[in-house]
């Protein structure tokens, strides 16, 4: 397929907010292209070039793509930078950079959607000596042969900042329309922003989307479930789950009280530790182990010790295990806080030395995969049963979630008191017939926490401190997100030291971000939306100022969530929640 006509479906989904609109339009694309081209164009549809639990990346930074821009189009690196921090996004400076473009090129051609994922995908491969030059030449050749719509979305490719308001649940229903709509009689009216269902078309509707979000969370490939569905129904019910590949866990709803977390999960509940860690799957396939986190970054190098625990502590030949790690004090056995274990999660670096004065203990408390048998349909209490069957408990290194079972609200109570003495965060409430679902919050599993929930925001922005903080990024904006958009909800520093011994600081949070500045003005610099972070408040205001309408009074930076990525950012519908029950 021609890249142009993939860039003016870009621009389609750009222009319009709708999410419908956004689904038709996906579904017509769909609906037209080839099995052999599904799996690579539904990537790209997210703007990728892989599945998303692929860890492979480009890795081209923002300076070596104005390099490429300059070398396609003759265009100064310093004119290029100048463009960029005046509109701050590199897409649009190269499409602007193109159309006028003062070298003549003898190449020519008409760009395709194979030719870009294949350099691109050739530039995640590069190692050693010229990696750069030759990453530079590759993105300079698809540059070269572009029309300026298609370098706008090459170069927002290869930055992975699309840009198209496109979420999952978008791509999951346009999958759906594409592939079923003769069965389902789709027609979606564009004037009302509508599709009309009756009761039983609905009911047929959500069957499909059932089947096809549950082949993408079994496989975190939305590729294979495209080219799956395009084949029909029987097909995405092949695609089955594996240790051979990572997925996302269930999250917890919030509940303000233990008898509201009764009331969502039902009675007798298996009630257990909330511990004050990160989510750690374990993953055994061929005898391999290895470790992901909730956002399915292999860290299985960063915790040797935990593939120990698991050789000898745990029987079976595959399996995939959901577990929390925490930390704790060698010396006196005290759990130690996320924010001082966290950084064992980056660290690539001298990690026999910070496995032992950072060491973990791993609490596992669900299975949902056990030698060659999926476990997701089985109920909570079976898998349970299994892995105190299978588990060799030893406290400081691997055992199981603690819990108790009850229906008695005091004896809850006394469990979750018994909780915050532990320094634990709270409890974690679950039904013990429910199905685990993957990558949601349906509340079968719900969360209690003594005080008002933090929310977990993306920093998009911030401003170059003066006098005692000159040279260091302060002011920071935070964002949440809607569907498929990133919305400003305030500026928050408080809470960020000047010392890095006293917690996290500005030079260390001005260290991370740096790297991730798309755009300066004057002081004020746009991040691109990858760290984030744990903000505290008063109150939450509607606001003018803000494009998500709100904003927080007193706000104040918790820690940095190294375990979590743009999609555990706060929604715009969670905010507005917790507004009106402030209220």
């Amino acid at each position: 397929m021609l890249y142009l006509e993939l860039a003016k479906i870009y621009e389609s989904l750009e222009k319009t907010s709708k999410r419908l609109e956004k689904t038709f339009i996906l579904s017509k694309f769909f609906k037209k292209i080839s099995k052999k081209e599904a799996r690579d164009l539904a990537y790209l549809a997210k703007g990728k070039i892989f599945a998303d639990w692929n860890e492979e990346v480009v890795g081209v930074s923002t300076q070596l793509t104005i390099k490429a821009i300059s070398k396609a189009t003759g265009i100064s690196e310093e004119k290029i930078v100048k463009d960029w921090r005046k509109i701050g996004d590199l897409g649009k400076v190269a499409e602007s950079s193109i159309e006028k473009k003062k070298q003549k090129t003898l190449l020519s051609g008409r760009l395709t959607t194979q030719k870009v994922i294949d350099n691109l995908r050739k530039a995640t491969k590069l190692e050693g000596s010229g990696t750069v030059e030759r990453k530079l030449a590759l993105v300079a050749e698809l540059l070269t042969v572009s029309k300026p719509i298609e370098a706008r979305y090459v170069i927002r490719t290869l930055l992975e900042e699309l840009r198209i308001g496109v979420a999952e649940g978008t791509i999951r229903d346009a999958i759906v329309w594409a592939a079923f709509d003769k069965k389902l009689d789709i027609t979606y009216n564009k004037k009302k922003n509508d599709i009309s269902l009756d009761e039983k078309q609905r009911e047929e509707y959500n069957r499909y989307v059932d089947i096809v979000q549950g082949a993408y969370d079994r496989s975190n490939d939305f590729g294979l479930v495209l080219e799956a569905a395009l084949e029909g129904e029987k097909e995405l019910q092949k695609i089955k789950l594996s240790p051979e590949r990572p997925v996302k866990v269930e999250l917890c709803l919030k509940v303000d009280s233990i008898s509201e977390g009764f009331k969502r999960v039902g009675t007798p509940a298996e009630i257990e530790l909330k511990y004050d860690g990160f989510r750690m799957l374990i993953h055994k396939f061929k005898g391999k182990i290895t470790i992901y986190t909730r956002r399915l970054e292999n860290v299985t190098k960063q915790f040797p010790e935990v593939v120990e625990y698991v050789k000898n502590q745990i029987k079976g030949e595959n399996f995939i295990l959901d577990s929390e790690a925490v930390g704790f004090n060698p010396k006196n056995k005290e759990y130690r806080p996320f924010q001082e274990i966290s950084q064992r999660i980056k660290r690539k670096y001298e990690i026999d030395k910070l496995k032992k004065e950072l060491p973990v203990e791993v609490n596992i408390f669900d299975c949902i995969y056990y030698n060659n048998r999926d476990l997701i349909k089985t109920p909570f209490r079976e898998r349970r049963r299994l892995i105190e069957k299978i588990i060799k408990e030893i406290p400081w290194k691997l055992k199981l979630a603690e819990r108790v079972v009850t229906d008695n609200e005091d004896k809850a109570e006394k469990f979750y008191k018994e909780a915050l003495k532990r320094k634990m965060e709270g409890i974690i409430m679950k039904n013990l017939n429910s199905f685990y679902q993957p990558g949601s919050r349906v509340g079968t599993w719900v969360k209690f926490k003594p005080v008002q929930e933090p929310f977990e925001l993306a920093i998009v922005g911030a401003e170059w401190g003066t006098g005692k903080r000159g040279g260091w990024l302060s002011s920071f904006i935070v964002a949440c997100r809607h569907e498929g958009h990133i919305l400003e909800i305030g500026k928050v520093g408080t809470g960020v030291k000047e010392k890095s011994e006293q917690g996290l600081s500005f030079g260390e949070l001005t260290k991370i971000l740096k790297p991730l500045i798309i755009g300066e003005k004057g002081r004020t610099v746009k991040i691109k939306p990858k760290i984030i972070v744990e903000v505290g408040y008063q109150e939450i205001q509607k606001s003018p100022t803000y494009k998500s309408g709100f904003a927080l009074r007193f706000p104040r930076i918790i820690k940095l969530r190294h375990d979590k990525g743009i999609d555990d950012v706060h929604s715009l519908t969670e905010i507005k929640k917790r507004y009106t029950s402030q209220k």
